[in-house]
């Protein structure tokens, strides 16, 4: 084992130490993180109503564990939204891993690294590099964290949500080369949450601000695409609980509807909900009553595919 790899174990021992009395923050990359280079870039945290974070340059998951009698052995790794700009850390990421944590399911907030950076090279394929790093680590860890690794799944929001379906229809192909034996492990999610998700880039439907930021504003036909997510299912993509509202003026509806689809015509599992309205980016959504319900019903559709 290699000067890095000890210290990257000494830091994972120490954090899993503290768990019985708090959450942990670890990192992703054991050794140099793939495709980064030096840079005066400053990592950003800007509160002012949610927590926004910008120019992540240490990619990390953050665990929040029910207590052991509670938890249910489900794990799910959450990808806030952003626009593939920032993140929207607390209202996309930590208020939901919370809210799992109280149903028993473990909740990970993944802080992936976003193509804007000035510390990147290839953009594109950074942030698929990072989750599919998270859930293998994740997956490396379940025993410890009482955690079935056949029940661990993901969530997204918006551009979360593209990065999240980007994992799960890509997750066998190698983005990046392999650091340990963690890296040996399967990427694939056991299910998908996406709310309100970026799918497509093509033209009509697609977010525009997310596909500029990933792919510039002059993506090939070949990386529109590779990243429209919708024409990569196979009877291999997890079964799916989709999200969205019909009055989403910043994604539009066809995008859950494309992927419903797809799942539909692949005959894999999924089930989806489309409100009237609420916009988008409504996260919990505490302030609309009838909204709100969605996520009693993601909880009662993670009880039907234990």
């Amino acid at each position: 084992m290699n000067k890095s790899n000890t210290i990257f174990l000494i830091l994972s021992l120490l954090a899993f130490s503290l768990l019985s009395a708090q959450d942990t923050i670890m990192p992703l990359w054991p050794n140099d993180i793939p495709n980064q280079v030096e840079s005066k870039e400053k990592e950003a945290h800007n509160k002012e109503g949610l927590l926004w974070v910008t120019n992540v340059q240490k990619p990390t998951i953050e665990v929040y564990l029910p207590a052991k009698q509670n938890a249910n052995g489900q794990a799910v790794l959450i990808f806030p939204g952003g626009g593939y700009h920032g993140l929207a850390y607390d209202w996309e990421g930590a208020d939901i891993a919370k809210t799992l944590i109280s149903k028993g399911v473990v909740g990970i907030v993944v802080k992936y690294r976003l193509p804007l950076s000035k510390s990147l090279t290839e953009k594109q394929n950074v942030p698929i590099q990072d989750a599919q790093r998270a859930i293998r680590l994740v997956r490396s860890m379940a025993k410890e964290w009482n955690i079935d690794e056949n029940k661990i799944g993901i969530a997204g929001f918006s551009a979360g949500g593209h990065l999240a379906s980007t994992l799960g229809t890509h997750f066998k192909e190698k983005v990046y080369a392999a650091q340990d034996e963690v890296d040996s492990i399967s990427a694939r999610p056991d299910f998908m949450i996406l709310v309100y998700p970026v799918i497509t880039f093509k033209a009509g439907y697609t977010h525009l601000g997310s596909r500029t930021a990933l792919l510039s504003d002059a993506p090939t036909d070949d990386q529109i695409k590779y990243y429209s997510n919708e024409l990569w299912v196979n009877e291999g993509t997890p079964p799916t609980f989709l999200v969205h509202a019909m009055d989403d003026d910043a994604v539009p509806v066809e995008n859950s509807i494309l992927f419903f689809q797809a799942l539909k015509k692949n005959e894999v599992p999924t089930t989806m909900h489309i409100y009237p309205d609420g916009g988008h980016g409504f996260s919990l959504a505490l302030d609309n009553d009838h909204l709100k319900g969605w996520v009693d019903s993601l909880f009662d559709w993670l009880e039907s595919i234990e």
